[in-house]
């Protein structure tokens, strides 16, 4: 990819032909779909502004830090004039994520996270693309995947891939949601491709009644700070009192608005092996895993977005789910056990479950 040199000269008359090369050229590379966009992120950049007034990022202070940039291309590759959008499907093949929820004693963790960390899938497959662009067209290229400030949902919903729905997640008549977005910033005026228009949601609510923090403040308006993806992956301190019975079992994220969407059932399972669940993580005994010394959650994780919150969030997030669990003399045994060596936040979190596990004793 470019290094900041100036761009190689292009013919631009050959730019609406390179344009329909790229989509074989994405599936090549296992992207489902491609889509192109120019940088003006529109009424996306306003909404952006509100959500952060209001808060609803919580502790995520990058947010703050690099806004004008999320909605600025420029800022990120100087001269960008388009925006390479793509998707790529992560469903496993297999897999029953409502049954695993219905089983307080097994751990939920969001699918996107059951197989390598999707930053080491995606992003080489993109620098690929963005390299094979410029020896085709010249050009200057950056790829990006969630690794840059960057307003991804509203790129992708402004080259077609989808639109964004009630629950914030960009959605796709053929793949609902259960799809990871990339992109590659482009100094090439490419033809840009029609944008998602309408609203496919229509009156269906299904995703705000079904979240069990009840985080969204209205269609498409979520507050992050009752979303138990932030609350498990996110937030570095203790999870809210408030928020640890409706945690129930999920450790690592929450899928809940995803599951519920009518347009999921139209979702292929990926064809890529790296997705697919590693060490159980997909139905996996939630005492088992808190068993886990550091060593070998941090073996056992290696690769994966499970490392995100750190070994003090996994043993967090597990000492609350077990803490939901049925009464269970082992599940007692194993939290008391960790109470000696867990670090004072760990440790609120234990006696927390400790007294939830009593008051459920027979």
């Amino acid at each position: 990819m470019s290094d900041g040199a100036p761009s190689a000269p292009f013919d631009a008359s050959a730019l609406p032909a390179l344009r329909q090369r790229l989509d074989g050229w994405a599936r090549e590379l296992g992207f489902e779909a491609l889509g192109v966009t120019d940088v003006d992120a529109g009424p996306h950049r306003d909404y952006l502004a509100q959500w952060l007034a209001q808060g609803h990022h919580g502790s995520m202070l990058w947010m703050e830090r690099h806004e004008a940039l999320r909605s600025d291309p420029t800022g990120l590759l100087p001269g960008t004039l388009r925006v390479i959008s793509v998707r790529m499907n992560y469903r496993p093949r297999d897999d029953d994520p409502e049954t695993v929820l219905a089983d307080p004693r097994k751990a939920y963790i969001a699918r996107y996270a059951l197989g390598r960390d999707y930053h080491k899938v995606l992003r080489p497959r993109l620098a690929r693309l963005a390299e094979r662009i410029e020896r085709e067209a010249g050009g200057q290229h950056r790829a990006l995947t969630d690794s840059a400030p960057l307003l991804e949902k509203a790129y992708g919903e402004k080259a077609g891939l989808g639109w964004i729905g009630k629950n914030t997640l960009l959605l796709n008549r053929e793949a609902g949601s259960w799809f990871l977005l990339g992109e590659i910033l482009s100094t090439l005026p490419l033809p840009i491709d029609d944008p998602s228009t309408g609203d496919p949601c229509g009156t269906c609510s299904r995703c705000l009644s079904a979240c069990p923090t009840d985080a969204f403040r209205g269609p498409r308006q979520l507050d992050a700070r009752r979303c138990l993806a932030y609350q498990t992956i996110e937030n570095k301190g203790p999870i809210p009192e408030a928020l640890r019975r409706p945690l129930g079992n999920r450790i690592f994220g929450c899928d809940d608005c995803q599951l519920v969407c009518p347009f999921t059932k139209f979702s292929r399972p990926t064809e890529e092996r790296d997705f697919a669940p590693r060490n159980d993580f997909d139905r996996g005994e939630l005492l088992d895993f808190f068993r886990w010394d550091e060593a070998t959650w941090s073996a056992r994780t290696a690769g994966s977005p499970l490392r995100r919150p750190g070994f003090e969030g996994w043993q967090r997030n597990l000492a609350v789910a077990l803490g939901n669990a049925p009464f269970d003399p082992a599940i007692v045994a194993a939290l008391e056990e960790r109470l000696e060596t867990a670090s004072p936040m760990v440790r609120e979190h234990l006696t927390w479950a400790l007294a939830e596990q009593a008051a459920k004793a027979p």
